[in-house]
């Protein structure tokens, strides 16, 4: 058969990578023949390029190989379809980063809310970083493009997932409101720029996205549409949230005991089951059966249908007992067998109060540290968020400002060295001796650290214990576990019924956000603790306040 001729003009070159997205999307054309139509630049490779692309993807001889096919970006939707968002200044606070995280919406920047940036741009708050942080993104938005009136592309500086547009405000807009408010407060301000937005795009749906609860309700009042921002929200229930126990039913050892294989390592027994419960496992997972044959595990690995679990270790019995504390109930023995174990990087330990959260950690700490050398120092930290009114500046050093804020610490001590001085059996001086002298060597390798000064810093085989993590944004909260070194272990603690930062709830809190990023990491565990065990008059004012 004869070769076909030569083409008398050549082509333009199109990339390897273009050949096999072509190649892939339509297996099935055939070009025409050439007396009927003229062959293109696009045409040609897709027949006499082929075999090229396909021997560069196997590993011919050439020089180069042909990159990856670069993802294709969603369809623009119409302007009809793009939904207009009103950003208000607590959103760019809370979140430097939300402009890029309304997919292909368009988001629309009162200037009352750049003059509020301005005045929240000093100091070194978490605030105002998150201030200076939204003015760079936008000044770098702005150098992008020359044009401003028709809107600056969100997804300019690479941020892909940002398909919409940017508007800011470049006339006067003096939308008149339903309801007479007081001129020349800022959130009034807002409120009338989104109603004229609403009048100026009557089929566009216009929406005010504010933190601000009073905001929004007074949006609503006049026939605004308002929204809060959602996007740092890990769970829309809070009683949805991993608790890291699973009761397993009664019929578990009907369906799972066939092909049961066990074994013994380190003093651990392990048990490898296969059945159809076994892929609903988490790694870390602590499971219990109290029937017949009862069963307290950890789940260890998870492939498919089948899992190994490990025995735990029994915390409530005086022998085991951490730093002489012992388990009272099961989840507290589920949260030691956490705090002891060297694998374990990372715990975070959720409950209302009373339940030991802090008494646990403290106990597995001064073991860790003071018996069995693990770690070289305890750190302790928290978010100093008031209550009630704050009492002023505090005098001395970063660890004395620190002090009124670690009542806890204090009381919690003060029940461990009690327990620890107890098993001397020393009376009159020599306990009080003995007291003050063991008392100085736990302070010597205890250190309250601040969080403003955490930036930074990197600590080595040190056990760190957030408190009142709930507290902490995510934001937050990623600076601190980012710390971590070779050698440290990470707890947290909290109870995210009592968050008391602004803006922060249930679903949004630091604690929320990492106890659902690291669920199923080996090296990190979960608990929640039910039970209180403080006394009976913190349980019913609990259950009854």
């Amino acid at each position: 058969m004869p070769l076909p001729k030569l083409p008398t003009r050549m082509g333009t070159l199109i990339p390897a990578n273009e050949a096999v997205v072509e190649l892939e999307r339509e297996p099935e054309e055939t070009p025409e023949p050439v007396a009927k139509k003229p062959v293109t630049a696009r045409q040609e490779p897709s027949t006499a390029r082929k075999a090229p692309a396909r021997a560069t993807t196997n590993g011919s001889p050439q020089a180069k190989p042909a990159p990856a096919p670069r993802p294709r970006k969603k369809a623009r939707l119409s302007e009809a379809q793009r939904k207009l968002f009103v950003l208000d200044t607590n959103v760019l606070l809370h979140d430097s980063n939300c402009l890029f995280k309304f997919e292909e919406h368009d988001i629309f920047l009162p200037m009352i809310v750049l003059e509020e940036l301005d005045h929240q741009k000093k100091g070194m708050s978490e605030v105002a970083r998150n201030a200076r942080q939204v003015s760079r993104s936008l000044d770098a938005l702005v150098s992008s493009t020359g044009e401003m009136v028709k809107g600056i592309p969100l997804d300019a500086l690479g941020n892909v997932e940002a398909q919409g547009c940017l508007h800011f405000q470049t006339t006067a807009m003096q939308g008149q409101l339903p309801i007479e408010l007081p001129a020349g407060k800022n959130d009034n301000i807002i409120l009338s720029v989104v109603h004229a937005l609403q009048g100026q795009h009557p089929k566009r749906q216009v929406i005010l996205v504010s933190k601000d609860i009073n905001m929004r309700l007074k949006a609503l009042s006049m026939g605004l549409h308002a929204e809060d921002y959602y996007n740092d929200h890990v769970l829309d229930d809070s009683d949805l949230l991993y608790d890291g126990v699973l009761p397993l039913p009664e019929n578990f050892w009907s369906k799972h005991d066939k092909d049961v294989e066990s074994w013994q390592q380190g003093g651990t027994t392990y048990y490898r089951i296969k059945g159809p419960l076994c892929s609903e496992f988490i790694v870390n997972e602590f499971v219990y059966f109290e029937g017949e044959l009862p069963l307290y595990a950890q789940v260890k690995e998870v492939s498919g249908k089948s899992a190994v679990l490990a025995t735990l270790r029994d915390y409530s019995h005086g022998k085991n007992n951490v730093w002489g504390i012992t388990a009272r109930n099961r989840e507290q023995n589920f949260a030691l067998n956490l705090l002891m174990n060297p694998d374990i990087d990372f715990v975070s330990l959720l409950g209302q109060a009373g339940t030991g959260k802090t008494l646990l950690a403290l106990a597995a700490a001064l073991t860790q540290t003071l018996e069995t050398k693990r770690y070289n120092e305890i750190i302790i930290t928290r978010a100093t968020v008031p209550v009630g009114d704050d009492i002023g500046f505090l005098p001395g050093t970063e660890e004395e400002k620190m002090l009124p804020w670690m009542g806890a610490l204090e009381d919690n001590l003060e029940v461990l060295h009690l327990g620890a001085a107890g098993d001397t059996g020393a009376s009159g001086t020599n306990s009080d001796w003995n007291k003050s002298s063991t008392m100085e060597v736990i302070r010597s390798r205890i250190k309250v650290k601040s969080m403003s000064f955490m930036r930074g810093r990197t600590f080595l085989n040190k056990f760190l214990i957030i408190d009142e993590a709930q507290n902490l944004t995510p934001k937050q909260m990623k600076t601190l576990v980012t710390r971590a070194g070779p050698g440290t272990k990470i707890v947290c603690l909290g109870n995210i019924a009592q968050i008391d930062t602004p803006y922060l709830t249930e679903g949004s809190s630091g604690l929320t956000y990492v106890v659902d990023r690291f669920k199923g990491w080996p090296h990190a565990g979960h608990i929640t603790l039910q039970r209180g065990e403080r006394s009976r008059l913190a349980d019913y004012a609990s259950e009854a306040l």
